[in-house]
This record gives C-alpha cells, structure tokens and sequence, in this order.
C-alpha cells in the first residue's frame, strides 16, 4: 500500500509538471514572437546566428507542448511505451537546448557586427523597395537614429535625418536635426542593450524550464518503474 500510494502521488505530480511545462512552452512562443516581430520585422537580418534565435525558440516551444500533452496521456493511461518516449523526448529536449546555450554564447560578441552592417546597408538603401518603411519603424520603436549616431544620416540624406528620428515626430522634422529635436543615440548601440536584457529573461525562463525537464524525467523514470513492476497507480 505503502508503493502504491506514493506511485499514485508520483502520478499526479507528473500531471502538475506537464501543466508547468505546458506553461513554459507557451512562455517560450511569446518570447520567441516577440522578438521576432520586434526586432526582424524592422530588419531584414540574414546572418542565422542573429536571425534564427527567434525562430528556433517558438519551434522549441511548440515542441514542448507537445511533449507535455505527450506525458499527460502516458501518466493518466498508465502506458510504459508512452511514459518511457515521454522521458526520451524530454532529455533530446534538454541536450537540444544546452546545445544552443552553447551556441548563443559562441556567437554573442557577433551579434553587433551583425546589426551594424545591416543597418548600414538599410540606410544605404533608404527610400529603395520598402527600406524607408523598415528602417523608420526600427528608429521609432527603439527611440535611435541611425547607426552609430544620428550623423550617419546626414552624408546620405544631405544634412538631413528621417521624420522617425524626431522625438516628437511630424511631417519635416528631421530637415532640421539638432540635438534638441531629435535622438541622438545609434541604433545599434540601443538595440544591443535591449537584447541583453532581453537575454537575461530568456535565461531565466531557459533555466526555470531545465529544471521542471530534470524534475519531470526523474518523475517519468520512477513512474516507468512503478508501471513494469506492475503496481497499481490508481
């Protein structure tokens, strides 16, 4: 009686840790739209280290909504196959995400060089095929302008900056930039340090997730055994 009752609390705290980590999943879909709309809806980022973070994370979040549904069927049937792919999707899960732990890590320091040739080569191609649109936006939504500064606009546009430099903007504000008027921090520099806080909430949220994986694979292994042993979980 003594097994059996803890099997059945092993049981039910598996059902709990599914709804956490179905939760976690949907955390990781809103972090990875996010930043996704926010920051490659402004720009057209190529480089896959940059541009592919977001991307991989709403895949890595659908993904562990499907295991958690997964694990809730194993548990609630009792059914070791079910139980058991359960526990093996949530170590490839776990091994998947230290592997791009590393990877972010690895390619941290490039992630300037990436925004400040991408921004260069926008602001090059100002008013070309839907650029100006792209661009203005970006500058608008993190209150910069320009590269490095706002003086990377005036070579380009003849002593003139963007409307959406303005910190109030209207109609021919940037004809006349001052330093009054208009922001006069790079963008680069602004988006940077939005993605490093940004990545201390993805951080967080990635090592909330580790541990209910661990906690949720040591719960799968115990309940695989009480199932082949043939104790009654119910």
């Amino acid at each position: 009686m003594a097994v059996e009752g803890a099997m059945k609390c092993v049981k039910y705290l598996m059902f709990v840790f599914n709804f956490l980590f179905w939760v976690s999943g949907i955390a990781l879909i809103v972090v990875g739209i996010v930043v996704q709309t926010k920051l490659n809806g402004s720009l057209h980022i190529t480089s896959v280290a940059a541009s592919g973070a977001p991307i991989v994370i709403i895949i890595v979040g659908v993904i562990i909504n499907f295991v958690a549904f997964f694990g809730c069927c194993g548990a609630w049937k009792e059914n070791y196959c079910m139980v058991t792919t359960f526990a093996v999707l949530l170590i490839l899960i776990f091994i998947v995400e230290i592997a791009a732990a590393i990877a972010g890590y690895i390619f941290k320091d490039q992630i300037r060089g990436v925004l400040e040739r991408t921004l260069n080569e926008t602001m090059r191609n100002y008013n070309k095929t839907g650029n100006a649109v792209n661009i203005d936006e970006l500058q608008k939504q993190f209150s910069c302008c320009g590269s490095a500064s706002y003086n990377d606009w005036l070579p380009l546009l003849n002593d003139t900056v963007p409307d959406s430099c303005c910190k109030a903007e209207r109609p021919g504000c940037g004809s006349k930039p001052t330093s009054s008027n208009i922001n006069k921090e790079g963008c680069v520099n602004v988006i940077n340090a939005w993605l490093k806080k940004n990545s201390l909430i993805v951080a967080g949220v990635a090592l909330g997730i580790a541990l209910f994986q661990l906690l949720g694979i040591i719960f799968a292994c115990v309940l695989m055994k009480g199932i082949r042993s043939g104790y009654e979980v119910m």
